[in-house]
């Protein structure tokens, strides 16, 4: 009986215990993992599907599991610097532990893999773009002429030109980008704000950090960008309207303007038909801002 007892309290300990699985998203980062004998799939598709299994099997079994990016370049080097033996499990196992602890992940919740992965992409280029602009930032040092570290004084402005627009806009779910044109590449940042029903808006802390620290980027080194916003309100067509980063400020475009920057794609200059059902509007003016006193907004 006493053995039974152990078995069971073994199997409810192991629910208590939180696992991560480092994934490998892509074809390339799947074949760089076959140069070690101790990595025994050999099919993408196959390894796909098994973590899939594997995941519900823990799910099913009440188990929380985290999936993180496993990238075999920064898992070399992790094993380079502490001197471990590339080719076997427990160095992946103590590589996808450090993971957990610095890289992106995301929970599973029973999604298929198919909406997991794109998610988990996006989740980590927009903590490689945070921390690529932070450093930037942090780069610029203090004014010459007042002192002022001028990273944080952007920050700040960033902050309370976001509070404003989210202040000014149409109530209902807003969905921002903001670009910052600069060497050695452009950076874009997108940021959810939903509103409830009483008027209430929600960001999410992350997603809103690197949005300001972006936008504070532009503003600080005066680089050519731009920002758009879309408000999305039930039985009303969608409203678009943006502003040109010019220099530590915006400048509302015109409708003329938010409809070619909206119907222009990015990569390649050619026109993209406009949506129906949507207004390119005029922004309201966020007037002359001062930064807020004491800092953020949530």
């Amino acid at each position: 009986m006493a053995h039974t007892d152990h078995l069971i309290n073994r199997r409810l300990l192991r629910r208590e215990i939180a696992g991560i699985i480092g994934l490998l998203t892509d074809e390339q980062d799947f074949s760089a993992m076959r140069r070690y004998r101790s990595f025994t799939f050999d099919d993408h598709t196959a390894y796909l599907q098994q973590v899939e299994a594997l995941l519900r099997s823990r799910a099913s079994q009440g188990s929380h599991t985290s999936v993180a990016l496993f990238d075999p370049e920064e898992y070399a080097e992790f094993c380079a610097a502490r001197d471990l033996e590339p080719d076997i499990s427990s160095s992946r196992a103590r590589f996808t532990a450090e993971l957990a602890a610095t890289g992106p992940t995301l929970p599973y919740e029973g999604q298929p893999l198919a909406d997991l992965l794109p998610a988990l992409v996006d989740e980590a280029v927009r903590q490689a773009t945070w921390e690529y602009a932070t450093t930037l930032l942090s780069r610029l040092g203090a004014c010459a002429s007042c002192g002022e570290d001028i990273g944080r004084a952007a920050f700040t402005r960033a902050s309370g030109l976001l509070v404003r627009i989210l202040d000014t806009a149409r109530p209902g779910n807003r969905h921002l980008v903001c670009s910052v044109s600069g060497a050695p590449e452009t950076l874009v940042s997108v940021l959810h704000a939903d509103q409830d029903e009483d008027g209430t808006t929600h960001l999410d802390d992350a997603e809103a950090l690197e949005f300001i620290t972006v936008l504070a980027l532009g503003l600080a080194t005066r680089s050519p960008g731009g920002l758009v916003m879309r408000t999305t309100t039930p039985n009303t067509t969608d409203c678009i309207y943006g502003w040109r980063l010019r220099g530590d400020g915006l400048e509302p475009l015109t409708a003329g303007e938010v409809f070619d920057a909206y119907c222009t794609d990015v990569e390649s200059g050619d026109l993209i038909s406009p949506e129906s059902g949507v207004d390119y509007c005029v922004p309201p003016d966020l007037g002359d801002l001062e930064p807020p006193p004491g800092g953020h907004h949530h």
